[in-house]
C-alpha cells in the first residue's frame, strides 16, 4: 500500500505545492537599512522549479547592479560590506525601473509555466529584502509586480528550524554546501547559496513526508 502513497505526493503540481506561489529567492545589497532613504545597488533573483518527482530546484541566478536613485542616501559602512563602488565607470547599472523589468520578465514567464499565481520572495531575513523590492516598486510607479506584497518564505527562521543555525554561511554549511566569504555579500552569490538553502530544507522535508507516508500505508 506504500506505492499509491508516493506516488501521489510525487504527482502534486506546482501550483499546488505552496498554495499557488512561485518561490523566488531575491538578495538585494544596498546602501544601508532604511529602504525609504537608502539606494538599492544590486539585486538579484533565483526562480525555484519543481521536477516530476516533486523535489524543487534552482534556475540560473538573473541580476542586475541598479544606479542609486535621485537623492538616496549611501553609508559609507555598507560600501565597506559590500565592496561595492557606485560610481565604478564599468559597473554596467540600470535604473531602478529597468532593474525591475529585468528581473520580473522571467519571474512573470516563470509563473504562467507554473501555472503559479503569484511569486513568494524566498529571502534571508527576508522582510529587509522585500522591503527594499517594494520600495524601489513605489519609487518608479511599477505597476506589474509579479511578488505577492507581504508573504516571504524566511531562510534564517527555516534554517533555524532545519540546522539548528539562523546565519546564512552557517545554514548553508550545515546543509553540506560549500561557503566561499570572498564572495559573499553579493547578490548574486547569496541569492544562489540562499536559493540553495531553501530547496534543500523542502526537499528534505519532502523526503521525509514521502517515507513516513510510505510507512503509514504499509502499516494501514
Amino acid at each position: 500500500m506504500a506505492a499509491p502513497a508516493l506516488s501521489n505526493a510525487h504527482s502534486i503540481k506546482f501550483a499546488e505545492r505552496f498554495r499557488g506561489f512561485l518561490p523566488v529567492a531575491v538578495d538585494v545589497e544596498t546602501g544601508g537599512f532604511d529602504n525609504e532613504r537608502d539606494a538599492l545597488l544590486e539585486i538579484a533573483a533565483v526562480i525555484v522549479r519543481m521536477d516530476e518527482a516533486g523535489l524543487v530546484h534552482p534556475d540560473p541566478v538573473v541580476s542586475t547592479h541598479v544606479v542609486p536613485f535621485p537623492g538616496a542616501n549611501i553609508d559609507p559602512r555598507s560600501l565597506e560590506i559590500t565592496g561595492i563602488d557606485p560610481t565604478h565607470p564599468f559597473r554596467g547599472a540600470v535604473e531602478e525601473r529597468e532593474a525591475l523589468e529585468l528581473i520580473f520578465k522571467p519571474i512573470r514567464k516563470a509563473l504562467r509555466d507554473a501555472e503559479c499565481q503569484r511569486a513568494v520572495l524566498v529571502g534571508h531575513n527576508a522582510s529587509f529584502d522585500l522591503g527594499f523590492l517594494n520600495a524601489a516598486i513605489r519609487r518608479t510607479g511599477y505597476k506589474r509586480s509579479p511578488f505577492h506584497l507581504f508573504s516571504c518564505f524566511d531562510t534564517a527562521t527555516l534554517g533555524g528550524l532545519a540546522y539548528g543555525q539562523t546565519v546564512l554561511s552557517r545554514a548553508v554549511q550545515a546543509a553540506g554546501f560549500d561557503w566561499n566569504e570572498s564572495e559573499a555579500h553579493s547578490a548574486v552569490y547569496d541569492a544562489e547559496r540562499t536559493a540553495l538553502l531553501f530547496c534543500d530544507i523542502v526537499n528534505r522535508w519532502k523526503t521525509m513526508s514521502d517515507a513516513w507516508q510510505a510507512q503509514t500505508g504499509a502499516a494501514a
